[in-house]
């Protein structure tokens, strides 16, 4: 019986063998002649009565051509963003202009531009000079540190909460704080060391970052203002419920009191109780986007719809700046070789704090190249 099963088994696969070698003959003649025959050809295989085709895949639906103007629109590059987010005074007397287009180095009494480093990503949020002079970049990818004297990057990607920068500050003892749309991060410039964190910051971003007389941190975020610790990152206080909610810019001002922009006030604010002291009327209803005293004792104030200088005792409008590149505020930076320096989403100006006169550097404005362009 055991012989009999045998016999049967080698039976049938006789007759598999028998069927399958012409379909490699074929498979195989088709391969050698033309490598490309059995993608292009349907392999027919006969069985009997039962004549199968198999087919190719069948090709991708056509598509039209695209018309001539959604061509060009596609073949065209996306135009050149020109808002300036960042501006901070060196300590050798030069100014780090931060873009969405690149990180600038300019002489500011005569507009040169001293050099451009090339970063991983121009999208600038922040930028900030420590103890010895290395400058930090805060960008939508992370952080990044500047060598001055060489102008090149020497660190990037430290481990943060999130890597969307948006603010960054020195502390007194040298330690660097980072902003950032998911918390603050507290880092050793020296050692470029992540020393700790506050993922659970109330208001969840860190938008603006300020200190006060006693060294402590207050950070502007979407609920309000948190004071922190600066020595063990410890939350110390909560401000919430002020007009405007979120807090998106941040200063100090001669007497200790903080001064706070929101999308629809610029409030004074005392740092010991943490009350609101008075709402500046002529910025009720404004968008407060950037806040600076300068030497003077006026405080100027960027807004989505133009740059006011006031008095800060009283709220009087003082100024209202006009031919500035936009009307839309983004940076400014105050008493740099006796000039406001204004950045705005059109690009980069400055003001004569003897004069008043209103200067753009063509450098930073849309349809000019030239590098070296500035009428001081």
């Amino acid at each position: 019986m055991a012989f009999l099963s045998r016999r049967i088994g080698l039976f049938i696969s006789a007759t598999l063998l028998s069927v399958s070698l012409p379909l490699w003959g074929i498979i195989q003649s088709q391969h050698t002649n033309n490598s490309r025959v059995l993608a292009q050809q349907p392999v027919e295989i006969d069985r009997g009565d039962d004549l199968r085709t198999y087919p190719p895949s069948s090709a991708p639906p056509g598509r039209r051509p695209l018309p001539p103007e959604r061509r060009r629109q596609e073949a065209t590059p996306l135009p050149a963003d020109f808002r300036i987010t960042a501006l901070q005074p060196g300590y050798t007397g030069s100014l780090w202009v931060g873009s969405w287009q690149s990180l600038t180095r300019i002489n500011p009494s005569t507009g040169n531009i001293l050099a451009r480093i090339s970063l991983p990503n121009y999208t600038i949020g922040a930028i900030a000079q420590d103890r010895v002079g290395r400058v930090w970049v805060g960008t939508y990818e992370g952080l990044v540190r500047v060598d001055p004297r060489s102008n090149e990057v020497t660190a990037q990607n430290f481990t943060l909460p999130s890597n969307r920068v948006l603010s960054l500050l020195i502390d007194r003892r040298g330690y660097l704080w980072v902003g950032s749309d998911r918390g603050l991060a507290m880092i050793s410039p020296d050692q470029g060391l992540l020393m700790t964190t506050v993922q659970k910051l109330p208001g969840v971003s860190a938008n603006a970052l300020t200190l006060d007389r006693e060294g402590h941190l207050w950070v502007g975020t979407l609920e309000g203002l948190v004071r922190i610790n600066t020595a063990n990152a410890f939350i110390l206080k909560r401000v919430k419920d002020i007009p405007g909610t979120t807090v998106q810019a941040l200063t100090l001002d001669s007497d200790g009191k903080i001064w706070a922009g929101t999308p629809n006030s610029l409030l004074v604010i005392d740092p010991k109780t943490g009350d609101v002291l008075r709402s500046v009327t002529p910025l009720r209803g404004r968008n407060v986007t950037s806040v600076r005293f300068a030497q003077d004792r006026s405080v100027w104030v960027g807004t989505e719809n133009g740059l006011l200088r006031l008095n800060p005792t009283t709220g009087a409008v003082l100024d209202q700046v006009a031919n500035l590149p936009s009307s839309r505020i983004l940076s400014l930076a105050a008493d740099v070789s006796n000039k406001l320096w204004v950045g705005t989403s059109e690009g980069l100006a400055w003001i004569s704090l003897t004069t008043g006169r209103v200067t753009p550097h063509l450098a930073f404005v849309r349809g000019e190249d030239n590098e070296q362009v500035f009428t001081p």
